[in-house]
């Protein structure tokens, strides 16, 4: 069989077409999945001004959330974000450089939450990953380790603790967006995996602790969402040879994960405790090696 000239599409963006149509969910279609009312409700979310935390923020303020999104370093075009939430009619964000790492930059932005006559924070989101590429235990590095989890796991924690002891009470909701590194082999990816493991043991335990409190958490894991980390982490190149050789449905989309995201806070799922939600289009369950060989049939290559 001949093999095919037809290129593999460009991914990293927004989705397009029929599947931005998919994703792209109205109020009006949501009203019917929504038992809480959001509006003006305070939704806090660490590295939220791009990526999957700028597409939680999103979806949370189609809901009128007031949403309030850290950043660290300049990392944020707080014009552009601006402009999404302008474009969608969703209340202005609070835009706020905190880093996660640090007490200090924790409670002047809880305060910060509270002084705008909020009671509690509704929705927490731990979103941060420091992205820290391995190379082989040659490359293994302590520092680099406690790092990743200094950013990437113990916010989880360390948010609710001062948002206990500012507001009295825990957020209603505790999310922290995992991926399926800690089961799967993923290159580069060892304290970033590890940092993800340790944020959903700590849920798990919380969830056990705090079972009498007024909070639900949940963990979310994906893989590989199209966003500007990927090309961090795997190369410049990854995208468009692994959409050929794996397949394009295998990538998850920033908006999808926030649509997973909103429903866990929407009132309809609050049985839910404890849980790490896999949100992967079912690509877990499908062989590596048999995914390869079904992309290799469709280019024409076996």
């Amino acid at each position: 069989m001949a093999r095919s000239s037809t290129s593999p599409p460009a991914l990293i963006g927004p989705p397009r077409g029929s599947e931005r149509a998919f994703l792209d969910d109205s109020r009006e279609r949501w009203k019917a999945a929504m038992r809480n009312d959001l509006k003006n409700r305070a939704v806090l979310i660490t590295g939220g001004t791009k990526g999957i935390g700028l597409a939680i923020g999103l979806a949370f303020g189609r809901q009128g959330a007031q949403t309030y999104l850290t950043y660290r370093w300049g990392s944020a075009d707080e014009d552009a974000v601006r402009r999404q939430f302008a474009e969608i009619d969703a209340p202005e964000p609070a835009i706020i450089e905190a880093d996660v790492s640090q007490d200090d930059d924790t409670v002047a932005l809880m305060k910060a939450i509270k002084e705008r006559g909020h009671e509690r924070i509704e929705v927490f989101v731990s979103n941060v990953a420091v992205v820290q590429p391995a190379m082989g235990i040659e490359s293994y590095r302590k520092r680099s380790l406690l790092r990743s989890l200094e950013y990437s796991a113990w916010p989880f924690v360390a948010y609710l603790q001062h948002a206990d002891a500012i507001f009295g009470e825990l957020p209603r909701y505790a999310l922290g967006v995992s991926s399926d590194g800690p089961d799967n082999y993923f290159s580069h990816y060892e304290y970033v995996a590890a940092s993800k493991a340790v944020m959903e043991t700590m849920c798990r335990y919380l969830s056990r602790h705090l079972r009498h409190r007024d909070i639900r958490m949940n963990m979310i894991r994906s893989r590989n969402v199209l966003t500007d980390a990927v090309t961090e982490i795997f190369g410049p190149k990854y995208v468009d040879f692994m959409s050929k050789y794996a397949g394009v449905e295998n990538f998850m989309h920033a908006d999808e994960i926030a649509n997973v995201a909103l429903a866990l806070c929407s009132g309809m799922l609050d049985a839910m405790n404890g849980q790490i939600i896999q949100v992967d289009k079912g690509a877990a369950f499908a062989d590596t090696l048999m995914r390869t060989m079904e992309q290799l049939e469709k280019w024409g290559e076996l």
